[in-house]
C-alpha cells in the first residue's frame, strides 16, 4: 500500500539499475519517475506532495551528495535514499548526517529498498502535513486586523483581558470585542477549510 499522491524519483546514470528499481517500485504500486542525472532532477519543478529520491551516489556531473546539498540549500524537502556501488564509511556518515533516510550498498535486497522507501514517504508525508498546518495558521493570521493580532498575542501569552487592555491602552470591553472577533474568524475559517 502506498501513500496517496506520493512520488518516488529514481536517479541513476546506470540504465539497467534505474529500470530494475523502477520496475520493483511500480510492482508495489508506487508512482515513479526515472531520471539519468541530478541536474535533470533539479531542473524539474518540485512534486506537490510527499516524495523521495532514490539516488546513486556516484554519478557524472553533480554527484549524489552534491544533489543532497543543493536540495537543502533550496529548501526542498524530498527525502533521500542513497544507493551506491562504492560505499565508504565517511561518505555514508556524511549522507546520514545531512538527513538521508538510508544508505544502501549495491547489490541490495528488494525488501531493504522497499522498507527505506516506505520510511522516506512517511517522513515526507509528515513534513507535508506540518507545512499545510503552518500555511493554515498563516492564512488565519492574515485575516486578523493589526489590533486583533495584538490582542491574540496577549491571549497566547496567557494575559487576562484587563492586562491586555492596559498594555494596549484601551478598555477591557474593547479587548473582549476583539477576542470575540478573533474567535469567530478562526472558527469560521476552520469550517471553510474542513
Amino acid at each position: 500500500m502506498t501513500l496517496a499522491h506520493a512520488l518516488v524519483y529514481v536517479i541513476d546514470d546506470d540504465i539497467s539499475m534505474r529500470k530494475a528499481v523502477g520496475r520493483l517500485l511500480e510492482s508495489e504500486d508506487y508512482s515513479v519517475e526515472m531520471l539519468t542525472g541530478a541536474r535533470e532532477f533539479l531542473a524539474r519543478a518540485p512534486h506537490t506532495g510527499p516524495s523521495c529520491v532514490i539516488l546513486d551516489l556516484n554519478m557524472p556531473g553533480l554527484n549524489g551528495l552534491e544533489l543532497q546539498e543543493a536540495l537543502a540549500e533550496r529548501g526542498r524537502a524530498e527525502q533521500v535514499i542513497f544507493i551506491t556501488g562504492g560505499a565508504s564509511v565517511p561518505t555514508c556518515a556524511q549522507a546520514m548526517k545531512a538527513g538521508a533516510v538510508d544508505y544502501l550498498p549495491k547489490p541490495f535486497r528488494d525488501e531493504d529498498l522497499l522498507s527505506a522507501v516506505k520510511r522516506a514517504l512517511e517522513r515526507s508525508s509528515e513534513q507535508w502535513l506540518q507545512r499545510l498546518q503552518r500555511k493554515e495558521v498563516r492564512d488565519r493570521l492574515a485575516t486578523l486586523t493589526p489590533r486583533e493580532f495584538e490582542v491574540l498575542k496577549g491571549v497566547i501569552a496567557g494575559r487576562l483581558n484587563k492586562q491586555i487592555a492596559s498594555q494596549l491602552g484601551t478598555t477591557e470591553g474593547t479587548i473582549k470585542v476583539h477576542r470575540g472577533r478573533v474567535g469567530r474568524r478562526w472558527v469560521r475559517h476552520r469550517w471553510r477549510s474542513s
